[in-house]
């Protein structure tokens, strides 16, 4: 059983790594590693899920009642918009990363998980968005989301079943490299987090009702608070600050965090 302050540094660390392009899974290293903390268990990663997940629809809760508004005059004869298709293209873009989870999710988990690879990684998707971000500046037009776009985002996104890789990283490079705005491409992004983790969260959920473990409510609940406390502030500052200062602090963020790591490892 955690300490309460073992779950509130974890919930944190979690809240605001879950939607920065710098690998929550990184970070989560580092509390075992250097402190010596043992795994938070299954029910706690459930409940900073729940937080996380609870963050993002509550930010963008005016656009989400929107594009369901408008997907669901679109299946009773009213006109198609970008609102409307904006639910197939987030539901489209899900499915390449769930099939993936579902077929090579052991795998990475047996073999991937470990300092060489995630230090790789961070490393190699930071340069990769420094990339990216440099053909935001030198682009003239901004592209909305199409099909190809979420596609092609939601193919990227498997990536991130590798440690290190981050989720919303590997996402917003690739629709920054596909034509994409900054602000366009983490609120694809951001929205495309939801059904993401919520199959996750489900998935554990199930996993969950099946143990005999004793859960500890207390600790669930004070982590899903503090985490979904945590994304909400960091969604809200990350898009106020993406124009003005871009993915660079982000890239050389993770340069110093992969040398770190890699220094952990030979050490």
């Amino acid at each position: 059983m955690m300490e309460l302050y073992q779950v509130v540094v974890l919930a944190l660390l979690q809240g605001l790594t879950e939607f920065l392009p710098v690998s929550s899974s990184a970070h989560l290293l580092f509390p075992s590693l250097l402190l010596g903390w043992t795994d938070q268990g299954l029910a706690f990663d459930v409940a900073v899920h729940v937080g996380t997940l609870s963050a993002v629809l509550l930010y963008y809760r005016k656009d989400l009642m929107l594009m369901a508004d408008r997907w669901l005059r679109s299946l009773t004869g009213g006109a198609s918009s970008q609102d409307s298709r904006m639910v197939w293209y987030l539901l489209l873009a899900t499915v390449p990363a769930g099939v993936a989870g579902l077929i090579g999710g052991g795998f990475v988990e047996d073999h991937l998980r470990n300092l060489p690879v995630i230090a790789t990684t961070t490393l190699v998707f930071g340069l990769l968005l420094g990339l990216a971000d440099h053909r935001v500046r030198s682009a003239v037009v901004e592209r909305p989301v199409s099909l190809t776009i979420a596609v092609l985002v939601g193919v990227a996104q498997m990536l991130a079943l590798v440690p290190g890789v981050s989720r919303s990283g590997v996402t917003m490079t690739a629709a920054l490299l596909l034509g994409m705005g900054r602000q366009g491409a983490a609120r694809f992004s951001f929205l495309l987090s939801i059904p993401i983790i919520a199959s996750a969260g489900l998935l554990k959920t199930v996993e969950l009702a099946g143990g005999d473990s004793v859960v500890d409510w207390l600790s669930l609940g004070v982590g899903a608070v503090v985490s979904g406390l945590a994304a909400y502030a960091c969604i809200a500052a990350f898009l106020r600050l993406l124009d003005k200062v871009g993915f660079m602090p982000f890239v050389y963020y993770r340069i110093g965090l992969a040398l770190l790591l890699y220094l952990m490892w030979l050490v």
